[in-house]
Order: structure tokens, then sequence, then C-alpha cells
């Protein structure tokens, strides 16, 4: 039995999205409706099958909250989670090979361990213009 993907919510919102390292399914699932700006998927293929060759094509879209994915290549970090008006929710360690999409409210990190991680999320990016910084619990 794989683990458990933790949706962690407050108020009727989604804040983050944990998929553990150990986590697998059948096929293929989406973890984020098809509204989001960032989509989050697990894609399970057998060998000898494939995905059809294709491109994306331009498709003009508005994109309000930054919302953005990290993999732990290496290490261990703690996630602390806000809701939207900056209230601490709780925790959640991750460890290499987790995987977390940050969807709304606010986040920190506490590196428990030399950590590595990956980013992704929309662009352009402006260090000044999309990030707010508040008092947590680091």
């Amino acid at each position: 039995m794989s683990a458990k993907v933790d949706e962690i919510s407050k108020g009727g919102d989604l804040i983050a999205i944990v998929i553990p390292t150990d986590y697998s399914a059948e096929d293929t699932r989406f973890f984020t409706p098809p509204d989001f700006s960032q989509q989050l998927a697990f894609i399970r293929k057998k060998a000898g099958t494939g995905i059809k060759e294709h491109t994306h094509k331009p498709n003009e879209r508005i994109v309000t909250y930054t919302q953005e994915v990290l993999v732990v290549r290496k290490g261990k970090v703690k996630v602390n989670l806000f809701d939207k008006n900056k209230i601490f929710i709780c925790d959640r360690i991750l460890t290499e090979g987790d995987v977390i999409l940050l969807v709304s409210g606010g986040h920190g990190f506490e590196f428990l361990e030399d950590t590595e991680l990956i980013e992704v999320k929309q662009g352009p990016y402006s260090e000044t213009d999309d990030k707010e910084r508040f008092e947590g619990v680091y």
C-alpha cells in the first residue's frame, strides 16, 4: 500500500498538497483541479507505452497568485504553513523524494539538514513584487 497524499486546508482554502516519496498509484492521477494555475500530477506508464508527441499552443492565462512546487532532492526540511491571514496552521517535515505544492496562504522553511530543493513556479517572477514577508514561527 502506498503512502497517502496529504491535502492541507483551512476554512475551505487548500493551502498545500504533500506527495510523499513512497506514494504510488496504478495510473496517472492529477492532484489539482483544471482551473489551478499550477498543475501537479503523478504519472505512471507501462514499458512499451507512450504519450503521443505534442506541443503546447500559446494560451494566454491570467495568474493571480504564485503557486510553487518543491521537490526535496536531498536532506530534510520543515515547512511551516499559514492561512491567508498569516495565522500558523501546521508544519510538515519533508525528506528526500517528497514533493509539495504550495497553493495558497503563507509558508516558511526550517532546514533540519543540509538540503537541496528543486523549485518550480510560474514566471516571470519578481522578488520584490511577488513576495510579502511576515513574522512567522521560525
